[in-house]
This record gives structure tokens, sequence and C-alpha cells, in this order.
């Protein structure tokens, strides 16, 4: 855990105190992804949702603490007023007279108290295992966090090297465009005099063809290509910085038994899995211990004030009063329809599962350090090869090119020669963006990947022409 939260400040110290400099370059592109990304920002948010459980399931360990207050107003009376008929004293006739008024809400009887509670959980296993299960859930989203983080790094770095693959490929479609024009011109200048047949000049217009129809191709993707990375930082990067020729090209620094054991300690997917394994297991704990007693303490103290009731002038109840009282309450679970034993053995099932995530995520960096391990160290040697085709290549046009002025070859000949060349070109330029791709993929595999690659690589990028 401390090197995941190790890993999150350094995110979080270079997000916020690198600010955009001079140029669209790779740290700069970085820089606005880490801020703008949706998909960074959902993740940060669902960690925060997700540490906020910690706090809920503590609070089951805390006191809880309030207060109540009440007030009430009490009438009563009869529904309809109350009449009677009284004898006049005077001459003896009957009078009606009104002995009692309907309810009215004008008198009653108010009453009010107000009391401050507090409750304790003394003794609960349940509630203490559920947040030791909890913390480990939030170490597991920590280490989820960092690993979208290392994920942004690849794929600013990915898209970011995704334009400059596409503008070297586009470079060089026109300039094989270019030589297939020039060579059109040539050939049909020829065919004119009477040099060549009519044949060639259609060899040489179906060459040019396909050279535009490539680099019409070529431009729709790289405007793509830009798009793709707009999308990540939300506004448009029409010029960015591209790769030196003298970019180096090394083998991997170390044995592969040592990036395995760099990955055994670092990779976060591992880290996550081990702190899924732990929080099942407090959770078993915390489903085993639903079945035993708990105790609880409770205190109240209140204080409550009554209107006095008189009756024939004399106050038989009312006044003020307080009311205290402390309780320990001892709760023993017996039977609750099975629902505690299914929990459990639902727990036991989850505690499985998550040995096996463990141990699947294990295999599968075994098998992912080893391929990316293997294929930095191969990208090294076809660079090596691209660029001896490179030269094969391009003295294999000259050859045919000075074999087609003396008539020894024909310009078919001439055109598969220019064509293997700018294969060659195609693939040299792949098989570098290939390299720094692996290279970042590796240290993202070993759980190594951060920030500082990423400044260490722009050192190598320069404005282009």
């Amino acid at each position: 855990m401390k090197r995941i939260v190790k890993l999150l400040g350094m995110f979080l110290v270079w997000n916020f105190s690198f600010s955009p400099s001079f140029g669209d370059d790779l740290v700069t592109i970085l820089s606005l992804a880490l801020e703008n990304d949706p998909t960074l920002r959902q993740a940060k948010a669902s960690y925060l949702a997700n540490h906020e459980t910690v706090v809920q399931s503590r609070s089951s360990l805390l006191p809880s603490f309030g207060l109540t207050a009440r007030t009430t107003r009490l009438t009563s009376g009869p529904t309809d007023s109350i009449y009677v008929n009284v004898p006049n004293p005077i001459t003896g006739e009957l009078v009606r007279t009104k002995v009692a008024d309907d309810h009215s809400f004008r008198p009653g009887v108010n009453n009010h108290d107000w009391g401050i509670g507090l409750n304790q959980s003394l003794v609960n296993l349940s509630n203490w295992y559920n947040f030791r299960s909890a913390k480990a859930s939030d170490q597991a989203a920590a280490a989820n966090l960092a690993a979208q983080e290392q994920d942004l790094i690849m794929r600013v770095s990915m898209a970011y090297f995704d334009v400059l693959r596409a503008q070297e490929l586009l470079e060089t479609n026109l300039q094989e465009e270019e030589a297939a024009l020039t060579s059109l011109q040539q050939t049909q200048q020829r065919e004119a005099v009477g040099l060549v047949a009519i044949t060639d000049v259609y060899d040489a217009q179906a060459a040019y063809d396909l050279a535009r129809n490539t680099t019409i191709l070529q431009q729709d993707i790289l405007q793509a290509r830009y798009e793709a990375l707009e999308a990540l930082t939300g506004q448009a990067h029409p010029e960015i910085e591209i790769l030196r020729e003298d970019f180096p090209i090394i083998e991997v620094d170390g044995t592969l038994r040592e990036w395995e054991m760099q990955a055994d300690d670092n990779n976060l997917a591992v880290a996550a899995a081990e702190f899924n394994l732990d929080a099942s297991r407090q959770n078993l704990k915390a489903r085993k211990s639903d079945h035993l007693p708990t105790l609880d303490l409770s205190g109240f103290y209140g204080h409550i004030v009554t209107a006095p009731i008189v009756n024939q002038g004399i106050q038989i109840f009312g006044g003020a009063t307080d009311r205290t009282s402390l309780a320990l309450s001892l709760n023993i679970p017996i039977y609750n329809g099975g629902v505690i034993n299914s929990r459990r053995r639902a727990a036991e099932y989850q505690l499985i599962a998550a040995k096996e995530s463990l141990e699947l995520t294990k295999r599968q960096l075994t098998q992912n350090i080893r391929n990316a391990y293997r294929r930095v160290n191969t990208d090294v040697l076809v660079i090596a090869q691209r660029q001896q085709s490179i030269t094969s290549a391009q003295s294999a046009l000259d050859a045919t090119e000075l074999g087609a002025e003396v008539g020894t070859r024909n310009i078919v000949e001439v055109l598969l020669a220019r064509e293997n060349l700018y294969r060659a070109l195609r693939f040299y330029a792949d098989a570098r963006f290939d390299y720094v791709i692996d290279s970042l993929v590796l240290k993202q595999v070993a759980g190594v990947l951060n920030p500082q690659d990423v400044i260490d690589l722009n050192d190598w990028l320069r404005e282009g022409t």
C-alpha cells in the first residue's frame, strides 16, 4: 500500500505543480489529459465514493449522539355547544341556556420535553470485521485508481505517437507519390520519342494512381489520429513535437528474472487482487461473527414539562421533571430464518473467488511481463534489420534505375524496386514507434510506469519542420 500511496502522490503533485509550457509536446498533452480526461475523472470520483464506505463502516464502532425535542398542545371539548332548559326563577318559564361551548383551539394544555441520547456498541465483532473489510476494499480501489493513471499515460503516449506514426507514414507516401509522378512524366516523355512502349506508361500511371490513393487514405488516418488525441485533452493539437532521429534503441536494462521480481512487487493489478482477497477474508470473519452475542450501552437524559391539571381547585398533575437512564443491552442471535448461515456460505464462496482471481492475475502477469520484455528486445533487432533493409532497397533501386537507363531492366522492375524501398521506410517508422510504446508497456506491466518516464521520453522530442 505504501507503494500505491507513493505512486498516487507522484501523480497528484505532478498534475498540479506542472503547468503546460511552450509547445504541444508529450508532457504538455499528458498534463492536460490528467486534468481533462473524462475516464480518469470518472475513476477518481468512483474512488472517492468508495472511500466513503470506510467512514460509514467505522461509524458502527463509534458512539452515536442525538438530541430530541418535542412540544404538544392538547385541547378538548364537546363537538357541539350544550344547551339546557333552565326555569326562570321569576316567571317560571323554561329558558334555553348554553352551559358548555363547543370545541375550540384557544384553551388548551401545553406540554414539551427534550432529551439527549447516547449509544455505544461495546462488543460487536461483526462490525469490527466489516470495518477491516472496507479498509481492504479501499486499498484495492486505490490500486485500481493508480492503475487508471498509468493507463492514462499509455493512452496519451499511444495517441501521441500514433499521430507521429501517421505523420511519418504520410510523409513517406508523399515522397512515393512524388517519385511515382516523376517516373510517370519521364516515361511519358520517353514514350513520346519512341524509346519505350505505351505499356510502360500504363504501368507508371498505375503506380502513380496507387501512390496517390494511399496518400489520400493516409491523410484521413492522420486526421483521425489528431482527433483521438484531442478526445483525451478536450482541445486540438494541430502541431506536436516529433521524435528525434537519434533516439536510442537499446535492449532492456536488466534480466527477465529481475523484471519478473519487480512486477511481482509493484504490479497494481496484483496489488488490487491481494487487497480484494484480504477484504473477502475479513468479510468472512464478519459473517462468522453474526451469530455471536453483541453488547450495547445506551444512556438518556430528558427534561419533561407538562401543564398542570386542576380538579376542583387542586393541582393533581403537572410541572417539570428530569429523567435519566443507563442501560446495557445483550443480544444473542438464535435463529433468523437461516439468513446468517446463508450469508456465511456466500462469504466463503466469495473468498474462493477472490483467491482464484489473484491466482489468475499472477499467471497473466507472468505471461504479460515475459511477452513485454521479449517484445522490446525483439523491436531492437527488428529496427536494426529495418535499417539494413532500407540500405539494401535503396541500393537495389539505384541499380535497377541504372539498368533501365542502359536497357537491361524495364519500368516494371523499377516500380517494384521503388515500392520495396518505400515499404522498407514505412516498416522502419512503424518499428521505431512500436519500440517506444512497447518500452512503456513493459514498465506499465511491471507497475513502475510514472510521469518521470514521460518527462525522460519528452527530452527526445523536437519541433517539427
